[in-house]
This record gives structure tokens, C-alpha cells and sequence, in this order.
């Protein structure tokens, strides 16, 4: 049974996106232009309440292609996959092709 995890309050839940080492002709790329860090949304919690009891909803939504900052986040395992948690304003910008 496969097991999916919903995050909690403001968390998202991200699948990095290893860019490629090497082009369709095999010609292999340095590490230095793959230095994008940038993941895919996978899931989200429903937001924080502030003060006065309101919620404020993520920014973010399943799908949505993420730029993250270099550290931080928390690494999740399930299964054979690796997923990190962050929190909702740990979270750089949206990237869109």
C-alpha cells in the first residue's frame, strides 16, 4: 500500500527536479549549469490562521513548478522516492516556462 502524505498548517511538499547530466547526444554537461534549484509542488497543507483567526492560504499549489533556496527543507522518504518539506515563505518564487 503506498503511502501519501498531506502536509500540515503552511508546509509544501516538493519532488526536486534533478536536471539532466547529459544532452540527447550524450555529451555530458558540467555541474555548474545545473545549478537551478527548482522542484515540483506535490502536496500542500491548507494554510496558517493569523491573529485574528483568519486563514491565509499557501501561495502555492500542487503542480506548480518552485524556485528553492539552497538549504533548508526537511527530506522526506516514501517508498523509493525523496521529497523535502518546507514551509509556505521558505519558498523563492513560482518558475514558468
Amino acid at each position: 500500500m503506498a503511502k501519501r502524505l498531506i502536509p500540515l498548517f503552511n508546509r509544501v511538499l516538493v519532488e526536486k527536479i534533478v536536471p539532466p547530466s547529459k544532452t540527447n547526444a550524450g555529451i555530458l554537461l558540467p555541474e555548474k549549469s545545473n545549478k537551478l534549484n527548482s522542484g515540483k509542488v506535490i502536496a500542500t497543507g491548507p494554510g496558517i490562521h493569523n491573529n485574528d483567526g483568519k486563514l491565509i492560504p499557501v501561495s502555492v499549489k500542487e503542480g506548480d513548478t518552485v524556485l528553492l533556496p539552497e538549504y533548508g527543507g526537511s527530506e522526506v522518504k516514501l517508498g523509493d522516492k525523496e521529497y523535502h518539506l518546507y514551509r509556505d515563505d521558505d519558498i523563492l518564487g513560482l518558475l514558468h516556462d
